[in-house]
């Protein structure tokens, strides 16, 4: 007999539909997976067979052939187990295959029976409805996710529940309208930093705008601490928006159990992290940091001591909002809209400009640490600003430090703003920049000026216009003035505090 069961395979952060084709006959006893199965796919056999004897079901010695089609697309994973065994079951008549083929089946097997969750249940279920399939047969570790897409779901926590369902009628699905809640701001708050007036001034401006930017300073100036209080000042995500961090974080197997991601992500990798760990890959390709980051922030400390391979691998996507990894019979797109944030010493031993002490350092050995990151990496940064330490004054003057949630009322008004236009400023397509954008007289005399004189270039022209949109949604003006501007101008590392 054959049977066939409708199940879907991780491709990305999408899922691709596979129809699993099982075929029982008489002859040697044998158990074979085609259809381009990876290792894990294959030791499936051994799983189904033990979770269908351990479930109190019989296990006849038959010749038995599954096959995954596509044929041509590579297969990994446990997912394949479930619908592996139902495709089995039905093919021994176990289980009806009538109304299989409304269904999709995801899920892994334990050899008690058990079923465990998978990666990528989200996407799995997003197909289900596309394909106007009935829902989706899951681990009740997923539901959660699975609901999130929209799709019925029938939660299954063994396989004694699943040829239960199967023999005796679907019941009612589960399908719960997911509440999306914003989760309360517990981390570091913006106002436990003293002193820093101007860079948490570019800090707000970077949040409201979704602008890259770059800390330069010495050690222990307060980089790190100001990056990692910007999630505070950020606005929530939008369902859409969490839909599609749900998405990836699942298909890279980072959400914890029955979860859906929420909270904006904030990523810090190591400096040690590879090409691959940081833009994505794998022989089937897997999302990396600036994936992980989407719809949040990526944030490198320490930005020279990188690999000059993984910051220059930055560039497409911090301009495409996006990153394609591209293999020999394949090329898979992740989506990377995130938020550069980064933050560097100044020289080797940091201490370059320091107002209290020394540089050691040479100027050869000063102009090698600078050139670690390239000028085109440079000018897709909206924002540079100086660091410097904290002074005693500001000690005595703490108190007037504005708190995260009086400065994220300011971003999240400016932010009202540009998603009435369409999107966030920082991402602002060159055709609509002057609709957008409009620009006084003065304003324009002064950037024709900046551009003469420190040869600004077409990009940096461009990302100044919209720095100084952002600034004047700050105010909540309408158009740009000279002063939005001259405040924009002062971000641009052509035009910035020079160190020599």
């Amino acid at each position: 007999m054959i049977a066939s069961v409708k199940s879907a395979s991780l491709w990305g952060t999408d899922a691709l539909g596979v129809v699993v084709e099982a075929h029982v006959q008489g002859g040697l006893p044998t158990f074979g997976i085609v259809g381009l199965p990876d290792s894990s796919v294959k030791e499936s056999r051994e799983r189904v067979r033990s979770a269908i004897i351990n479930s109190g079901l019989e296990f006849p010695p038959k010749r038995i052939t599954v096959n995954l089609a596509p044929a041509d697309v590579k297969k990994e994973g446990g997912i394949f187990d479930l619908p592996i065994c139902v495709a089995v079951l039905a093919a021994l008549g176990v289980v009806s295959k009538d109304n299989l083929s409304r269904f999709l089946f995801v899920g892994e097997l334990g050899l008690d029976g058990r079923v465990r969750p998978v990666r990528g249940v989200i996407s799995s279920a997003s197909l289900a409805k596309r394909s106007g399939l009935d829902g989706i047969v899951c681990p009740v570790e997923n539901v959660n996710e699975a609901c999130l897409a929209g799709s019925a779901v029938w939660p299954v926590r063994n396989l004694i529940e699943v040829v239960g369902i199967l023999r005796d009628g679907m019941p009612p699905p589960v399908q719960m309208d997911i509440e999306i809640c914003a989760p309360s701001v517990t981390g570091p708050d913006l106002g436990e930093i003293t002193g820093q007036f101007v860079p948490k001034r570019a800090l707000e401006i970077a949040a409201a705008g979704s602008h890259n930017m770059l800390m330069i300073g010495p050690p222990g100036a307060g980089k790190s601490m100001l990056a990692k209080r910007l999630p505070s000042i950020l606005p929530p995500l939008t369902r859409e928006e969490v839909l599609a961090c749900t998405s990836i974080y699942s298909a890279a197997g980072r959400l914890r159990r029955n979860s859906i991601v929420t909270a904006r992500p904030f990523r810090s990798p190591h400096h040690t992290i590879s090409d691959a760990g940081l833009i994505g890959g794998g022989t089937i390709p897997t999302p990396g940091e600036v994936s992980l980051s989407h719809n949040g922030v990526l944030f490198l400390d320490e930005l020279p001591e990188f690999r000059r391979s993984a910051l220059e691998a930055l560039r497409q996507p911090i301009e495409d909002f996006c990153v394609t990894v591209s293999r020999a019979n394949t090329a898979i797109t992740f989506p990377a809209q995130f938020q550069f944030i980064a933050a560097m010493n100044p020289c080797p031993c940091g201490y370059l400009g320091h107002s209290r002490r020394e540089c050691r350092c040479t100027p050869s050995q000063i102009a090698r640490y600078k050139t670690r990151v390239s000028g085109p990496l440079m000018d897709r940064i909206d924002i540079h600003i100086w660091v410097d330490p904290v002074d005693a004054s500001s000690i005595l003057n703490q108190n007037t430090t504005a708190s995260s949630l009086s400065v994220s009322q300011r971003v999240a008004h400016a932010r009202t703003a540009q998603y009435n236009r369409g999107q966030a400023n920082a991402r602002i397509p060159d055709s609509r920049l002057d609709d957008i954008c409009l620009l006084d007289g003065a304003s324009k005399g002064l950037l024709i000026s900046a551009m003469e004189k420190y040869s600004l270039s077409m990009r940096g022209y461009k990302r100044v216009i919209k720095v100084a949109r952002t600034i004047a949604d700050l105010e909540g003006s309408e158009t740009i003035k000279a002063s939005h501007v001259a405040e924009a101008l002062q971000y641009r590392p052509e035009l910035s505090v020079s160190i020599s």
